[in-house]
């Protein structure tokens, strides 16, 4: 099963054609020579911007030298009426001291104790499912917002609150894409568009009250102890200082973004391949069926065929399709000088479905991941790498393979229609991702 890929129904385009792609897309606008390519140097009268697919080029900015190459302030300016000053846009000491009180949240150890609330939101999901056509970006939208309100405050999500919750993400990315032209030419208004401000608004309205909810809780002596109270309770070594309330709305804000937004597109697209490779679809209800017979977290590591299956997923659809750094100081990227203030971009989604580093790369093939089989794992990055890797990652792994396999062992997913990938904060599917549901 080869999914599409948008950048082969483009090719050469003129430069007002391109930025109006690039506003609508950031995958439609790229010509098919970006998936062959090491590196792509793109000038315009604004910025210059370099796509960087060689590996060493990579490491030297992601892994090797990060100081240097820090977030772009272009792009995450447009994500800060979302997520304010949160770990995912500061960059420096700011972000230093909220990686120090965040990281202890995430360590080993802490992952078993949120499996319960994965399963519990597994279990849940299965109770809304009606066989038949069914919007699986919605649903799984629904189950990840479960599985962060569970982890973060242990309170389930109701249907009104997950039906707000998926309206307002939904609006924010459609209306406030991480690299649009505008954000890289310094063209957007301070805070995005009206209607990004008003969808951000709502969903951090949400998270206010929540937070403030469970600062009343830590004060009284009664919090649970779950991942919001030990992050708000959690001091930097350093200072000695934690988060102030302002602060932990803004951390809150991410966690939805990273835990619910990423991983609902992770789960969508999972289910869209296992429907269109029905073979694997069936080994992975044959673990899942196993598995959810006496679900415990140290029986994840059995399920090898979902894992590999996740991680097929994750290289042909990354929920966040490219990485935008900026260079502080002159560089020379292959013979080429990158003055400072470039745009350096990483872009998980070329990297994975690169010609140069994965045999047949628009297949939709997780035999490539079994042990043994040599594969590039510096060309696959869904989380990043080095030192702003993300914290969350095992705690996204674990929780796509609970909620699919929840999913999988009572139910068959059947393809109805191809559904078209795009980015904005996440790659989505242009109109949903409508499968047939089929009781097993």
């Amino acid at each position: 099963m080869k999914p599409p890929k948008p950048g082969s129904r483009v090719g050469g385009v003129s430069l007002w054609r391109y930025w109006r792609l690039f506003r609508k897309d950031i995958l439609s606008a790229q010509p098919e020579r970006l998936y062959r390519a090491k590196m792509a140097e793109f000038k315009t009268p604004f910025f210059r911007s370099f796509l960087v697919n060689e590996l060493a080029l990579v490491r030297r900015v992601l892994v090797e030298r990060p100081s240097d190459f820090p977030k772009s302030d272009r792009v995450t300016r447009g994500l800060r009426p979302l997520l304010g000053q949160s770990v995912f846009v500061t960059n420096g000491a700011e972000w230093e001291r909220q990686r120090r009180i965040i990281n202890p949240a995430f360590e080993g150890g802490k992952l078993p104790h949120s499996f319960n609330a994965m399963l519990a939101a597994g279990e849940a999901a299965i109770t809304r499912i009606v066989p038949g056509e069914l919007n699986v970006e919605e649903m799984a939208s629904h189950a990840t917002a479960d599985v962060i309100f569970r982890t973060l405050f242990s309170i389930p999500i109701d249907d009104a609150v997950a039906a707000e919750t998926y309206s307002a993400f939904r609006a924010f990315q459609r209306e406030q894409p991480v690299a649009s032209v505008g954000a890289l030419a310094r063209w957007m208004p301070q805070g995005g568009s009206l209607k990004a401000r008003r969808a951000a608004k709502r969903l951090r309205g949400l998270i206010e009250v929540m937070v403030a909810d469970r600062q009343k809780t830590i004060e009284a002596g009664n919090a649970p102890n779950d991942l919001a109270t030990k992050i708000m309770t959690t001091l930097d070594p350093e200072t000695g200082q934690g988060f102030s309330e302002a602060e932990m709305v803004d951390q809150v804000a991410i966690f939805f973004l990273a835990g619910h937004e990423t991983s609902a597109a992770l789960l969508g697209w999972a289910l869209w391949c296992l429907a269109a490779a029905s073979d694997w679809g069936d080994q992975v209800a044959s673990e899942a069926r196993t598995f959810m017979e006496n679900p415990e977290f140290s029986a994840l590591s059995s399920m090898s065929v979902t894992r590999n299956v996740l991680r097929e997923t994750l290289r042909l659809y990354p929920p966040v399709p490219m990485f935008v750094r900026e260079a502080q100081g002159e560089e020379r990227f292959r013979d080429r000088v990158v003055k400072p203030g470039a745009q350096v971009v990483i872009s998980p989604w070329h990297l994975g479905r690169h010609e140069a580093y994965w045999p047949d790369p628009d297949a939709f093939d997780p035999a490539r991941w079994k042990d043994g089989q040599p594969t590039p794992r510096e060309a696959w990055l869904p989380f990043s790498t080095g030192a702003r890797v993300c914290p969350g990652a095992g705690f996204a792994m674990a929780e796509a393979a609970v909620l699919l396999a929840a999913l999988m062992a009572l139910f068959r997913f059947e393809v109805l229609d191809e559904p078209v990938p795009v980015a904005h904060l996440t790659v989505r599917s242009q109109d949903g991702i409508r499968l047939r549901v089929v009781a097993r």
